[in-house]
């Protein structure tokens, strides 16, 4: 099991990798879902980059592919 640094980590580096592509696909969406939804609570850093994910797919600048 996953200590709660690494899955800080992971959900960091997840996101930062989405921002990055600019683009999401069905199974990066289930992995941010399970690990957003996995944690109790959400840091600073986290709920600002889950913020830019949501921005960039309203104002079209992220994609969202099959």
């Amino acid at each position: 099991m996953l200590s709660r640094k690494q899955t800080t980590q992971s959900l960091e580096s997840l996101m930062k990798s989405i921002l990055n592509h600019r683009r999401i696909n069905r199974e990066t969406q289930r992995m941010l879902m399970a690990s957003l939804l996995g944690k109790n609570k959400l840091n600073s850093q986290e709920l600002e980059q889950v913020q830019k994910i949501f921005e960039a797919i309203t104002q079209g600048s992220l994609r969202v592919v099959d």
